[in-house]
């Protein structure tokens, strides 16, 4: 079986190599992720806009994106992630631009950041956050190691949500200096998705102290509620948002669910 993550570095690196990352900037003043998920007095939701996924294939035109963004904003959604990466997911760094000139809530710039280039380029589209992957800096994969690739994103005052899968990720990941702690469902090996992955580390170690994300495979306020029992503070979610005909209301049903 094909590691889904050897597969995807090897085209990241050739992405990078091909000067898509190279960016005209856009002004923004920063809005801090991690404060508004804090200060959410309903439920904290990241919305997220991706085009497509390897393992559901096409889910919303990139014409879509400010049209989905605005609907994130009016639903409550507390930020939005944009997938960025071109070749898998159907990202796009012009989606992001557009997003980021028509939205006030903070934006997650989602990708498979292993380079400096990267994150300078966050920073020009105007993120507020982006995430980094535990396990890319356990296999080598990245230039630099996890604490110069969170210093650099915080010298462009950019926070961090380090994403884990496994217990091993997530006793690494609670030392590091991230902002906020992402446990992602999806095993981004095998693509398989299961939401007993967050309950199943939160239910060992409890949150220890963190801010907790829950991503993926998350589709319904039952899920929701059964995560905030194990200390899950923010939710994000994305291809349930992606496939829902009204936008608004999907997420709307989230953000107000008991």
């Amino acid at each position: 079986m094909t590691d889904f993550i050897e597969e995807i570095i090897k085209s990241v690196r050739g992405t990078i190599e091909s000067g898509y990352y190279n960016v005209d900037p856009v002004e923004h003043e920063k809005v801090s992720l991690k404060k508004t998920v804090l200060s959410c007095t309903k439920n904290p939701i990241i919305a997220e806009f991706k085009p497509a996924s390897p393992s559901r294939g096409f889910l919303r035109n990139s014409e879509d994106a400010v049209q989905i963004a605005v609907s994130a904003e009016r639903a409550g959604a507390v930020g939005i992630s944009v997938l960025t990466e071109p070749k898998y997911f159907h990202g796009s760094l012009n989606s992001f631009k557009n997003i980021r000139k028509t939205v006030n809530i903070p934006l997650l710039m989602k990708d498979f950041i292993v380079s400096y280039t990267q994150v300078e380029a966050a920073s020009r589209i105007g993120a507020d956050a982006i995430l980094l992957i535990q396990k890319l800096f356990d296999k080598e994969y990245s230039q630099a190691s996890l604490e110069e690739m969170i210093d650099i994103a915080h010298s462009y005052d950019i926070e961090v949500l380090l994403e884990v899968h496994s217990l091993e990720e997530f006793l690494n990941a609670i030392y590091s200096g991230a902002d906020m702690i992402g446990i992602n469902n999806r095993n981004l090996s095998t693509l398989e998705v299961d939401i007993n992955t967050t309950i199943n580390i939160l239910s060992k170690y409890g949150t220890c102290g963190k801010i907790i994300v829950s991503e993926s495979g998350i589709d319904s306020p039952g899920q929701m509620r059964l995560l905030r029992e194990y200390g899950v503070k923010a939710f994000l979610i994305g291809t349930s948002i992606m496939l829902s005909e009204d936008v608004e209301e999907k997420i709307r049903s989230f953000v107000e669910a008991d």
